[in-house]
């Protein structure tokens, strides 16, 4: 273990959200949801205002309409957020070479390089110079927690939260997690909560007080010892600046529950075409192959199949998806459908036969171009590891991206000609400059002319094919 409170971590404050309220005058204040904003979408993000409501991470936007009906819906601006993200980084990057970025909007920093012998009034004060940096810099909060490990500076960084700072002094690791309740430790989800319930403990100083043994017979081996320790405030992790994909994902929300098998298997083609663009572009290939499959009641289930050798081909991996769709009882709707890699490997041993099949035309319809690789929800590709479904938990970042969150072109014209347009949408008018839409619809659109250096601005309606409208460019931080 450490011995000196090394080990930052920040957390921008419901990231989304607030920048879109720095962006927005009009909204400052007021419950914002960023997220998809069809019938079918799920909240990425909400304001502290709107989570007063009950609005929160990964509720379906039909619930987050009914708590918090006057909330501004919009559908997020991934360009917008990631420039952000990046001053944000370089700024912590002035703090030390030792970063590992877990997401846009959170990471965590080794003072060891450059403040080895920092003590806890000195870290106290580095830590608020680089919350006022940030917030000079960009307008946004961060909340950030500082201790001897990861743990300790991950849990810490959200106890005090939107915009504060926690310092876990060395030695008190266990003192300052022991009254939390059992979900904060890492790996427990709602599964392993209700075993540890089950005998009667409940807090995370319950946890700690039982002996090792009395924990792994609980929950096994690997996972008990790793929980026993982390309730101790053990955790001896180094950081990883260089983080390798352990898989790649994508997944799409219908807009009706789909049972025709062709249907989804198109729908699973072009989630593929995106998952291996996204592996062959980094120089890799997958042995494991998962869907993700969610039924109109909202079950979830998880099927995967492991090849003898690592591929990048669509068509091997089209191939595995199909055998895994075709057992699964699709009669009563499909609501979701992900599909991913992992076992990256940077090594494939090439198939001949299976090659030379696909060339002479076995499977002709397989051997279409991949399409270049559509960028994600925030990761650049929807990274993720698939735990076991039973041990998820709704993310708070909207990291599972739905058919509606996908960054897409917006402003073109649909099939009848007319741009489509989507609220939160930044755009550009001939005369009256820069603004947002508010609102579309019935072949008309609502904007709002104002941005981050502006008071409230004023609405206008336009045709929805008004040729003096068209996208604009997120502000400059």
């Amino acid at each position: 273990m450490r011995t000196r409170p090394v080990i930052l971590h920040l957390d921008l404050d419901a990231f989304f959200s607030a920048v879109e309220q720095l962006h927005k005058p009009s909204l400052r204040g007021k419950p914002v949801v960023v997220g998809g904003t069809g019938r079918r979408g799920v909240v990425a993000t909400a304001s502290y205002e709107a989570r007063r409501f009950g609005v929160g991470s990964a509720m379906s936007i039909i619930e987050a309409r009914r708590r918090c009906p006057n909330a501004a819906y919009l559908t997020p601006r991934f360009h917008a957020y990631r420039a952000a993200s990046r001053v944000v980084m370089g700024l912590l990057a002035e703090v030390s070479p030792l970063i590992e970025q877990m997401s846009v909007d959170e990471a965590y920093v080794d003072l060891t390089p450059t403040h080895p012998g920092i003590d806890v009034p000195g870290v106290t004060e580095l830590a608020e110079e680089v919350r006022r940096r940030i917030r000079e810099a960009t307008g946004l909060t961060a909340s950030v927690g500082v201790g001897t490990s990861k743990l300790v500076a991950k849990i810490g960084s959200d106890l005090n939260k939107p915009d504060g700072l926690t310092v876990v002094a060395p030695g008190t690791e266990r003192q300052t997690l022991a009254a939390l309740p059992v979900r904060r430790l890492p790996g427990i989800g709602p599964a392993t909560q209700e075993r540890l319930h089950k005998f009667g403990m409940h807090t995370v100083g319950e946890v700690a007080e039982a002996t090792e043994k009395e924990i792994v017979g609980i929950l096994g081996q690997a996972h008990g010892t790793a929980v026993h320790q982390h309730a101790r405030g053990i955790d001896n992790r180094e950081l990883e600046p260089e983080r390798d994909a352990k898989s790649v994902s994508a997944e799409e929300t219908f807009s009706r529950d789909l049972t025709d098998r062709r249907e989804l298997n198109e729908h699973a083609r072009r989630m593929a075409e995106r998952v291996v663009g996204r592996i062959a572009k980094d120089g890799l290939c997958a042995r494991t192959i998962t869907i993700k499959v969610r039924s109109y009641d909202f079950s979830t289930i998880t099927r995967s199949f492991t090849l003898d050798q690592p591929t990048d081909s669509l068509n091997k991996i089209m191939s595995s998806i199909r055998h895994l769709l075709d057992a699964v009882d699709v009669s009563d709707g499909i609501r979701l459908l992900g599909v991913g890699v992992a076992g990256l490997t940077d090594f494939a041993q090439t198939d001949l036969l299976s090659d030379l099949l696909a060339e002479v035309g076995d499977e002709p319809d397989e051997r279409r171009p991949v399409s270049p690789p559509v960028l994600a929800a925030v990761t650049g590709g929807a990274l993720e590891k698939l735990p076991p479904e039973s041990e998820k938990q709704p993310s708070t970042k909207g990291f599972g991206w739905t058919a509606e969150l996908e960054e897409t072109t917006t402003g073109e014209p649909d099939a009848s000609g007319v741009p489509e347009w989507r609220p939160g949408q930044d755009v550009v008018h001939t005369e009256r400059g820069p603004g947002w839409v508010q609102g579309a619809g019935l072949g008309r659109v609502t904007v709002r002319f104002e941005g981050p250096h502006t008071g409230p601005g004023p609405i206008k309606t336009f045709r929805a094919d008004d040729p003096d409208l068209s996208l604009g460019e997120p502000p400059v931080w």
